[in-house]
């Protein structure tokens, strides 16, 4: 908690320039903290989850706070990470990068959902519904290979096919928690 930010979350940059909290270092923080203020009640970590809970709704969980446009997709040192792509798409498995819809859930965890600024991500995550009613996922943190374990000797792989392109249970079931709890969707 002492490494927290002045706007609200947590960065891992060193560089004197930076000054700005990052999306992806910040939402596992909250999680944590929310979870554990959940579980221990403990007062100490109630102010650090407020104020992180209050640095994505103030971006509305995928704008930017000075510009209100769409966050661009994640970057590294300044470079477009081709493996990475706009925080508005789904992603399964989530890893460490930040998603929009792990976003509302863990918004949700931290009782912050109802907060009139989550509207638009609530919005924008149920329009990708499929017709068969299910959510698929949009975009990839790791290149897919088809080799074996013993000869992968490259970073960034992943080994195990998800279900690229197809319906996803995860983020499903993910999105229907984050609709029902928002008062979308019936408990039928």
């Amino acid at each position: 908690m002492e490494w927290q930010w002045p706007d609200g979350g947590w960065n891992c940059d060193r560089r004197e320039e930076a000054h700005h909290s990052s999306f992806n270092e910040s939402l596992s923080t909250l999680w944590g903290l929310s979870e554990y203020y959940r579980a221990t009640n403990d007062e100490l970590v109630e102010g650090p989850v407020e104020k992180a809970a209050e640095f994505f709704l103030r971006h509305r969980l995928f704008r930017s706070c000075r510009t209100d446009e769409q966050r661009p997709p994640q970057t590294f040192h300044g470079k477009v990470r081709r493996s990475i792509h706009s925080v508005t798409e789904l992603h399964y498995p989530l890893y460490w990068h930040y998603d929009i819809l792990q976003a509302l859930t863990i918004l949700h965890r931290a009782s912050k959902l109802g907060d009139q600024r989550t509207e638009e991500a609530i919005n924008l995550v149920e329009s990708k519904r499929g017709e068969d009613g299910r959510w698929r996922p949009e975009g990839y943190y790791w290149s897919l290979r088809r080799k074996t374990w013993p000869k992968l000797a490259v970073s960034n792989v992943e080994i195990v096919d998800w279900g690229r392109n197809e319906p996803n249970e995860f983020i499903t079931l993910n999105t229907l928690r984050v609709l029902k709890a928002a008062g979308r969707f019936g408990a039928n």
